[in-house]
């Protein structure tokens, strides 16, 4: 499984406490404590974002994940946070970003999309079910731009934005997204994305040194390196991914979407991998089958319908292919597993 430092589930979570949100149930079934986390240690990127999840939904506030992403620090992100700042320009920061984005907190996948007369930073959300989908989108829009503030303060080149985009629709508190991003905010984009004007790009940096440019470079190398031994193969990240639903698990195009994939590559590589989409989600179906069998008292009905299947006599027909009974003999024996 691939880890990566705790930092980043820190900062968010100590966000929402001081917000008066209660994370220590949600860590407690996890066996985590926020005041005895060792911030030298990893958790697996699967685990983190499954708590995330959890956490979402017992949020009281609408706006925790915006507010949350304040608290992110600009030493916590290390070699890259000086790495950023001894850029030449913003152009050339917003594409190291792009290439150690796996040395920062996102789940998201970051690219950069130049244009005249404005240019894009783009994030590419995790398909996730609910609640959750808007606290990420919204944690991880704010952290940014909190780093974008920060490098801002730390060379004196005004980097606002222009607009903001949103993959979500208008909410009820969109006037609160204007005020923290002091720019206008577009709803219902197919991603996230900060705008800015091409020329502002192009401002030099005060603190460019190529020299100390140059060893963070390799410093974030290095980390980016350790990173990449051991990568999860593809099948076991797009079923990391399935496992985070709850009911309908998202569309072949979408998971391939966040994996930077066009839908093909990545049906041909679970191929080459020995595994299908179709037969990864209906093992995400399955699993999540036997949940609701096992701990719900939702009908047969009401489990097929969460299921995402079109009637009901689909999924007992499904479940008895992969259980060798009926869902309801199943829930009838009371399994263990």
């Amino acid at each position: 499984m691939t880890k990566r430092s705790i930092l980043g589930l820190m900062y968010s979570l100590q966000g929402l406490r001081s917000l008066g949100e209660d994370v220590a149930p949600v860590l407690a079934r996890h066996g985590l404590d926020l005041d005895r986390i060792d911030p030298s240690a990893r958790i697996d990127r699967t685990l983190e974002l499954r708590i995330h999840c959890e956490v979402a939904e017992v949020l009281r506030d609408p706006l925790a994940g915006l507010k949350s992403g304040r608290h992110f620090s600009f030493a916590g992100y290390g070699p890259l946070s000086m790495l950023l700042i001894t850029c030449a320009n913003a152009g050339e920061a917003f594409a190291c970003g792009v290439r150690y984005q796996r040395l920062t907190y996102l789940y998201s996948s970051l690219s950069f999309l130049p244009g005249d007369p404005l240019s894009a930073l783009c994030l590419e959300p995790p398909p996730l079910p609910g609640r959750a989908f808007r606290f990420r989108v919204d944690g991880e829009m704010s952290g940014t731009y909190k780093l974008i503030r920060d490098i801002q303060a730390s060379i004196g080149v005004d980097l606002r934005p222009q607009r903001v985009d949103l993959p979500y629709p208008r909410p009820l508190e969109a006037a609160a997204y204007e005020s923290h991003f002091g720019c206008p905010v577009q709803w219902g984009e197919t991603q996230a994305r900060f705008w800015f004007r091409r020329e502002l790009l192009q401002l030099r940096f005060p603190a460019h040194d190529p020299a100390t440019h140059a060893l963070y470079r390799r410093l974030c190398d290095e980390q980016l390196v350790e990173q990449l031994q051991s990568p999860d193969r593809l099948a076991e990240q797009v079923r990391n991914c399935l496992q985070l639903f709850d009911d309908r698990a998202p569309s072949a195009a979408r998971v391939a979407r966040y994996f930077g994939l066009a839908e093909r590559t990545l049906r041909r590589r679970l191929a080459e991998e020995g595994l299908s989409f179709r037969a990864l989600a209906a093992e995400a179906r399955y699993r999540k089958a036997r949940e609701l069998l096992e701990h719900s008292r939702l009908s047969i009905e009401a489990i097929s319908d969460q299921l995402g299947y079109a009637e009901p006599a689909a999924f007992i027909h499904a479940f008895q292919r992969w259980a060798g009974r009926s869902p309801q003999r199943y829930r009838s024996a009371k399994p263990s597993a």
